[in-house]
């Protein structure tokens, strides 16, 4: 029987302001990872899966900004989010 791996989980922030890219403003495996997720649906932060990318992240120091080989996945992430707001009744204006 396969042991499952625990699942990671990496936060992300932009403030087009003050970042010149986004950064990493959480990030944890197992129970840390469950609670990044629950505080992101609580907020109705959108939530995109994708392991690989999770992986690169988790290698980066908190408060990281995000390295400039990894925009283009990123902006694809942000476009992804701005698709998700666009279509909500939350987002804000």
């Amino acid at each position: 029987m396969k042991k499952e791996k625990p699942k990671k989980a990496v936060a992300l922030k932009y403030e087009k302001e003050k970042d010149r890219a986004p950064r990493v403003t959480a990030k944890g495996r197992g129970d840390i990872a469950k609670r990044i997720l629950e505080i992101a649906k609580e907020h109705n932060i959108p939530i995109r899966e994708d392991a690989d990318l999770v992986e690169v992240l988790s290698k980066l120091d908190l408060e990281e900004e995000i390295p400039a080989d990894l925009y283009r996945v990123i902006a694809e992430v942000l476009s992804f989010i701005y698709r998700i707001n666009s279509g909500n009744s939350l987002a804000k204006p």
